[in-house]
């Protein structure tokens, strides 16, 4: 009888949560630079500096603000709104601010130093012969009073004022008289010309003989945005723009409609 085969036996596996006894090799790191890793539970380390600017409860006039500029955008705005919208632009804007600051309307104290050096040659028996001089009106009665007697050569409107009422009123009215007008915009932007917080509009009645080319060259820049354009303006209504959770949803919506199409074709 041959002799039987010795069958070795498999040992069976260790189960799959328990680790081998093996020692890998331990790696050595530098003594004097010891690991301490940083835990950011309570009571912790301090935790790192995140932008917290969507959590950050703002003034209400910062949330009015946000909230008019996006009903704005969602409701449809009609023409004799939208128009504040449409604003000139930067170059021109430059141009204007440029020519509006030589004539600074006076301070306080520039009027009263002008008007005692005239009442001192009056009271010496000189005849005074000094022209008043030339300046940027502003006040809108006192802009409306120009306009409507046809002295006003120019009108820069802000596009922000608050109640709009006050201005929606002013550019139909330049158009009528033949006025040139501009809307630029803020209003704190024109009230710093005239020494003032803000202005809701500003007018030039005449400049000096050196700046008459400046300012024929800026109408016939600004009548080309506004004036020209004035029909156009009448009829373009604003907002109507959806935000970008409804403009994804509409666009999902179209997207299923058609592939329905191109199934039942």
């Amino acid at each position: 009888m041959a002799p039987q085969k010795s069958a070795k036996r498999k040992v069976a596996p260790l189960p799959y949560n328990v680790q081998s006894t093996k020692v890998k090799g331990d790696k050595k790191g530098n003594p004097l630079f010891e690991r301490r890793p940083r835990k950011f539970g309570i009571g912790q380390d301090i935790q790192p500096k995140k932008d917290l600017s969507r959590f950050v409860k703002w003034p209400k006039y910062v949330r009015l603000q946000r909230q008019r500029k996006i009903l704005r955008m969602r409701l449809k705005v009609p023409p004799a709104l939208n128009q504040f919208s449409q604003t000139l632009d930067r170059n021109t804007a430059v141009q204007l601010f440029k020519l509006l600051s030589k004539y600074r309307p006076e301070t306080q104290q520039e009027k009263k130093t002008r008007l005692t050096a005239q009442a001192e040659k009056v009271a010496a028996g000189q005849k005074d012969e000094s022209e008043k001089p030339v300046l940027v009106k502003y006040g809108i009665n006192h802009i409306t009073n120009l306009v409507e007697s046809k002295k006003a050569k120019l009108v820069v409107i802000a596009n922000d004022v608050d109640p709009i009422e006050i201005v929606i009123w002013l550019p139909a009215l330049c158009r009528k008289m033949g006025v040139p007008y501009c809307i630029v915009k803020s209003k704190s932007r024109l009230g710093t010309v005239v020494h003032q917080k803000t202005a809701t509009a500003l007018a030039l009645v005449d400049v000096k003989p050196e700046d008459k080319q400046s300012l024929a060259s800026l109408v016939e820049a600004i009548n080309a945005n506004f004036t020209d354009k004035s029909d156009s303006i009448r009829r373009t209504w604003g907002g109507g723009i959806r935000g970008v959770k409804s403009q994804a949803k509409i666009s999902k919506r179209e997207a299923a409609q058609s592939r329905e199409i191109k199934i039942s074709a």
